[in-house]
């Protein structure tokens, strides 16, 4: 499925660049793999993409939050913009989403980005197709 979305991604030729594929970053005491990073030279970011094969939880949520602020910290440039952050899942609970994420948080999404990301239903269609061939292959 990740071979598939990165495939995806790097598709619709609006200045995605691949950067790695279950990177593997380390706290004190704890190792954590982020899917997909993607870096985009456009908008000049990078874009890190989670993908949930279970239904959306509040714990998902914070998990991306932590990988999007730890890559600003860590990998960020004084000239990139802030990381972005995709969290997709088979399964959605809007009330989750509305209230696991910051209230207001100009970075959750800004309408300068929207012209180089996939579109919600370009992705919705992705992760269905990828659903749908993942059941055939079992």
């Amino acid at each position: 499925m990740i071979d598939n979305l990165q495939q995806f991604m790097l598709e619709p030729g609006k200045g995605f660049a691949f950067v790695a594929r279950q990177q593997h970053i380390r706290t004190e005491n704890s190792d954590f793999f982020i899917d997909l990073v993607f870096y985009n030279y456009l908008i000049k970011c990078f874009v890190i993409v989670e993908l949930k094969t279970d239904k959306l939880t509040h714990q998902d949520i914070g998990q991306l939050d932590m990988y999007v602020r730890m890559y600003d910290d860590l990998k960020k440039q004084q000239n990139d913009n802030p990381t972005i952050g995709l969290l997709l899942c088979t399964e959605t609970d809007s009330i989750v989403a509305k209230y696991s994420v910051l209230k207001d948080n100009a970075q959750l999404f800004a309408s300068k980005y929207i012209p180089y990301l996939p579109t919600e239903d370009e992705l919705v269609r992705e992760i269905e197709q990828q659903k749908l061939l993942f059941e055939l292959q079992r």
